[in-house]
C-alpha cells in the first residue's frame, strides 16, 4: 500500500509541473486487487434485460426529439417564413428562430447536468420529454416571430436537460467495450419525415403538432418505463445488481449515489482534453445544425421542387446511419475511438470541399456530397459523445444494498461537470451553423461550405493528435508504473483519470 500512495504522490507532482520537466521514474505500483471472476452467461443474459429495457424507448424517445429540434428545416418549406416571418427575404430571422434552440441548449446544459445527479433519472428525463413536447406542440398556435421563437427556446431548454445527462446515463448501464454500439444505435434514431396535409391547418402546422405529441406521451412512459439507477430499480433482483456492480468495477471505480465532488469538478473545469474534444465536437454540431435546418433548402436549390427535396433528404441520412452501425460496432471490438473519428471527418470534410469547387450545374456530384457529408457528421457525433467520458476516470455508483462490494468515491462528478462543458462548446458551433447558410448565397453557399470544411479538417487533425496523446500516455504510464490487469478495479477516487493505473481509451 505505501509503493501505491508513494507512486501516485510522484504522479501528482509530475502533473503539476511544467511538460518539460524531468521527472524521476515512480517506483512500481502495488498489484491491484485480484480480477473480477463473473459469469459471462450470466452477465449476457443480463445485458440483454438492461438492452430490452432501455434501448427501444431510448430510441424512440431520441427519434422524437431530434425530429422536434430538426422539423424547421421542414417547415421552411411548407411555408413557415410567409406565415410567421413576412416572407424572411434575407434568411435572418429563419437563423434567429433556428439558433434560439442552441441558445437555450448552451446556457442550461451545464446547471441540468449537475442538477440531474441530484434527481432520480427516469423523472429527471421524463419531465424534459413532456416539457419539449409541450412546446414543440405549442408552435402550432404562435402567430408571429416572437411567439415561435419563445417556443424554440423552451425546446432548447428542456432538452437541455435531457441530450447532455444521456451520455452519462447510459455509463451507469454499459462498459466503455459496450457503449458505442449502443450509442450509435441510439443515435442511428434519427429521421427527417415529409409531412403532407390537407384542410384548414397549413402543413408546417401539422408537422410540428404530429411530432411534438408523441414526446408528450413519452415523457409519462418514461417516468414509469425507465430505470432509475440500477441500484434503485425494482426491474433487477438482488443477484442482477450484484452482477451489475461487479462487472462495472472491472477497470472501474464506484461512486456514491447523488454525491458531488467539487475537487472532481474543478478538475473538469481545466482539463485541456475536454476541451480539444469539444473543438472536434463544435465542428459536428456546425454540419449537424445546418444539416437539419438547411439540407432540405439545400437540395431544393439544386434544382429540385420542395417536395422532391425533402424525400431527398433520407437516402443521405439513411447511408449515414448505416455507415455509424457499422463503425461504432467496430470500435468498440477494438477498443478505438479516435481513428474513427479522424477519418469520418476527414470524409465529410472531403464532401465540404468538393461543394466548394464543383460548379452548382452539376446536381448529381453536390447530391453525392450530401451522403459524404452524413456519413462524416452523424458517424463521428456519437463515438465522441461516448470517448470522452470514460476518458475522464471510471465510476459506478455505490450499491449501498450490496455491503460486499467495496465503496470509494469515483469520479462521476468530473463527468457531470465535464459533459455540459463540452456540450456547450460543441452546441457553440451549432450557433453557427444556424447563420452560414443565408439564402441569400443559395445556391452556392461558398461561405458555409468552407467555413464548415475547415471545421472538419481541424476536427479531423485534433482527433488524430488525441488519439496520440491517449496511446502515448497509456504506453508512458505501463512502462514507468508497469502494466495494469483490465479486469481489475482502479480507483479514481483521488486522482479521477490521473490515477497511474487508470488506462485511456484512443
Amino acid at each position: 500500500m505505501s509503493n501505491s500512495l508513494q507512486s501516485k504522490d510522484s504522479f501528482v507532482e509530475e502533473k503539476g509541473a511544467a511538460e518539460h520537466r524531468e521527472v524521476v521514474p515512480a517506483p512500481r505500483l502495488a498489484p491491484l486487487e485480484e480480477p473480477i471472476v463473473i459469469d459471462f452467461v450470466a452477465e449476457h443474459k443480463l445485458i440483454r434485460k438492461i438492452d430490452r429495457m432501455l434501448m427501444p424507448l431510448l430510441m424512440t424517445i431520441y427519434l422524437f426529439a431530434f425530429l422536434d429540434r430538426s422539423n424547421l428545416g421542414n417547415a421552411r418549406l411548407q411555408g413557415l417564413p410567409q406565415d410567421l416571418l413576412g416572407g424572411d427575404p434575407t434568411g435572418q430571422l429563419f437563423a434567429w428562430l433556428n439558433a434560439a434552440f442552441f441558445f437555450a441548449f448552451i446556457t442550461l446544459s451545464y446547471p441540468g447536468t449537475i442538477l440531474a445527479k441530484k434527481f432520480k433519472q427516469n423523472r429527471w428525463m421524463g419531465i424534459a420529454c413532456i416539457g419539449w413536447g409541450v412546446a414543440s406542440v405549442l408552435q402550432v398556435v404562435a402567430f408571429n416571430f416572437g411567439g415561435i421563437f419563445t417556443c424554440r427556446f423552451f425546446v432548447g431548454a428542456f432538452e437541455a436537460m435531457y441530450a447532455p445527462n444521456m451520455a452519462l446515463y447510459f455509463t451507469l448501464f454499459y462498459t466503455r467495450r459496450e457503449i458505442a454500439k449502443r450509442l450509435g444505435i441510439w443515435f442511428a434514431s434519427f429521421g427527417v419525415q415529409h409531412i403532407r396535409a390537407d384542410g384548414n391547418l397549413h402543413p408546417w402546422k401539422v408537422l410540428f403538432l404530429i411530432e411534438g405529441l408523441p414526446s408528450f406521451v413519452l415523457g409519462f412512459i418514461t417516468i414509469w418505463a425507465l430505470p432509475d439507477r440500477p441500484d434503485d430499480s425494482d426491474r433487477f433482483t438482488l443477484e442482477e445488481k450484484e452482477l451489475v456492480a461487479k462487472r462495472m468495477r472491472r477497470g472501474q471505480a464506484p461512486e456514491a449515489p447523488r454525491s458531488l465532488s467539487w475537487k472532481h469538478v474543478r478538475m473538469a473545469a481545466i482539463d485541456w482534453k475536454i476541451y480539444v474534444e469539444g473543438v472536434v465536437y463544435f465542428g459536428l454540431n456546425v454540419a449537424l445544425s445546418s444539416l437539419g435546418g438547411f439540407l432540405p433548402t439545400i437540395i431544393a436549390g439544386m434544382g429540385y421542387s420542395n417536395a422532391t427535396a425533402q424525400l431527398l433528404t433520407v437516402p443521405p441520412y439513411a447511408v449515414g446511419a448505416v455507415v455509424l452501425l457499422c463503425t461504432v460496432f467496430l470500435s468498440d471490438k477494438y477498443q478505438n475511438r479516435g481513428i474513427p473519428v479522424a477519418t469520418a471527418t476527414a470524409i465529410g470534410g472531403t464532401g465540404y470541399l468538393i461543394l466548394c469547387v464543383i460548379d452548382p450545374a452539376q446536381l448529381h456530384v453536390r447530391y453525392f456530397c450530401t451522403f459524404l457529408i452524413c456519413i462524416g457528421t452523424y458517424t463521428t457525433i456519437p463515438l465522441t459523445v461516448c470517448w470522452f467520458p470514460f476518458n475522464m476516470g471510471e465510476f459506478f455508483p455505490v450499491f449501498q444494498c450490496l455491503k460486499n462490494i467495496h465503496q470509494t468515491s469515483g469520479s462521476e462528478s468530473k463527468r457531470s461537470c465535464g459533459i455540459p462543458i463540452f456540450q456547450s462548446l460543441g452546441q457553440c458551433g451549432s450557433i453557427l451553423g444556424s447563420y452560414i447558410f443565408p439564402a441569400a448565397e443559395g445556391p452556392r453557399y461558398i461561405k458555409g461550405f468552407a467555413l464548415t470544411c475547415a471545421l472538419f479538417y481541424l476536427a479531423s487533425i485534433s482527433a488524430a493528435v488525441l488519439s496520440s496523446y491517449f496511446h502515448f500516455e497509456n504506453k508512458r504510464r505501463d512502462r514507468v508504473y508497469g502494466k495494469v490487469d483490465r479486469l481489475a478495479e482502479v480507483d479514481t477516487s483521488e486522482l479521477a483519470d490521473w490515477s497511474p493505473n487508470f488506462r485511456y481509451t484512443p
